[in-house]
């Protein structure tokens, strides 16, 4: 069986090889995970040679927009989308504010929405500020020990008015994911459609959105191995009728009506280079069985990648699972299945703010607070000034330094 082969992946990422930056363990990815040569190599060539306004005739600016071009075509073909469904926006929080505005339009006072407990604020926020419009907003609440949603509980908050429902593949901090394709088909058959934050999932799994069946899902290429920007497919029957939400004369192109102040030109060129970087992981680890298609190249990358996570994951949820002083949120198997490696916890012994402060004396960069989970925590019954400390790892991360980071937790919970 291949494996996941680390020293080849952690070459290709600058702060693994230069001598400031590779002694440390990067345990806060679920914030913001490293980007490869691929990424930064790409938009160090665009600022040098092509910072100019894209799509004009002439050299730069023709190189400029093929590159933006390509990030969205491959970006599509990996999820297995049309090109013209995917909006780059300078955030998944803008995005979501963005579409909120545009969805807002379709409905009636009176008509419901339905968002979770479990969610970062980008998936609540901008929905539940539409109850000041008229909008009936109910709230799917998670379970107030583990911070788990029931599916059983969702189907008693449908009814005949329910226009959308918004919920996350998985949380950014509880990391169990849900059955994004049964909450789909649940909530199309009372009619509502599905808004779906991917943030906390897309790093640790291929997606296939077509497959799963949702209206719109949306996650940050920043927390993907990419630039500072978020991705957000639209179903195109939703698109052509969508409000336009851009400058009126752009009503007509799909990529721009939701997307009233696009992101910077060279981070959307440069967000092809996280599809060009699995696929040298791909051509490193399978060199002679080149991939059908791109979705294929990915689905087989993410098929390493979540069997070494899993390794990953095993030994930390062990540990703090078997520490009386520990409430670790989620669900506690390590099945990549199940979860993914984002582990949140509480402890009775350390506060977070020391945890961190202790990790960080053996260069293991780790996150602590509510995460813009803040509703979820006072659900848990967390205060979010305090909340959680989160060791949030991808497949970059090594043994070596998860074993570091139970040394460093052991006296300490």
């Amino acid at each position: 069986m291949t494996r996941l082969n680390l020293d080849f992946v952690r070459s290709q990422f600058p702060p693994m090889r230069d001598a400031e930056t590779r002694g440390w363990a990067f345990f806060e990815n679920a914030g913001g995970s490293c980007a490869p040569d691929q990424v930064v190599d790409k938009l160090d060539h665009f600022f040098r040679r092509t910072k100019v306004q894209p799509y004009y005739p002439y050299g730069p600016s023709e190189q400029a927009g093929e590159a933006m071009d390509r990030s969205q075509e491959l970006w599509a073909r990996c999820l297995n989308v049309e090109p013209e469904e995917i909006q780059l926006g300078p955030s998944t929080t803008i995005n979501e504010y963005v579409l909120a505005q545009a969805l807002r339009a379709e409905m009636q006072a009176g008509d419901r929405v339905i968002v979770t407990e479990q969610d970062h604020e980008a998936n609540i926020g901008a929905w539940a500020r539409l109850a000041d419009t008229g909008i009936d907003v109910r709230y799917w609440t998670v379970d107030p020990e583990s911070g788990l949603l029931d599916v059983a509980a969702l189907q008693s908050l449908l009814n005949e008015r329910t226009r959308l429902v918004c919920f996350t593949h998985c949380s950014n901090v509880c990391a169990t994911i849900n059955p994004v394709r049964e909450i789909t088909e649940l909530c199309h058959q009372a009619g509502a459609r599905v808004v779906v934050d991917g943030v906390s999932y897309a790093p640790h799994a291929a997606l296939d959105l077509r497959a799963l069946g949702v209206d719109f899902y949306l996650f940050s290429l920043y927390k993907t191995y990419g630039p500072h920007i978020g991705l957000m497919y639209v179903r195109r029957d939703h698109l052509e009728h969508i409000q336009n939400q851009g400058h009126f004369f752009n009503a007509a192109s799909l990529t721009k009506r939701l997307t009233p102040a696009g992101p910077d030109h060279g981070e959307i060129a440069c967000a092809s280079g996280v599809i060009d970087y699995f696929q040298v992981l791909y051509d490193h680890h399978q060199p002679d069985a080149p991939a059908d298609s791109v979705a294929d190249m990915a689905q087989q990358v993410f098929q390493w990648v979540g069997q070494h996570e899993q390794q990953l994951m095993e030994p930390l949820l062990d540990f703090l699972g078997g520490r009386s002083s520990v409430r670790v949120l989620g669900h506690p198997r390590p099945d990549r299945d199940i979860r993914v490696p984002t582990i949140a916890f509480t402890s009775e012994r350390a506060d977070n703010q020391a945890i961190a402060a202790a990790m960080a004396d053996r260069q293991v960069g780790v996150g602590f607070g509510h995460f813009y989970a803040y509703r979820l925590m006072e659900a848990v019954g967390i205060d979010p000034a305090s909340g959680v400390t989160r060791l949030s790892l991808v497949h970059y991360n090594t043994p070596e330094e998860v074993e570091r980071a139970i040394q460093v937790l052991d006296p300490l919970v």
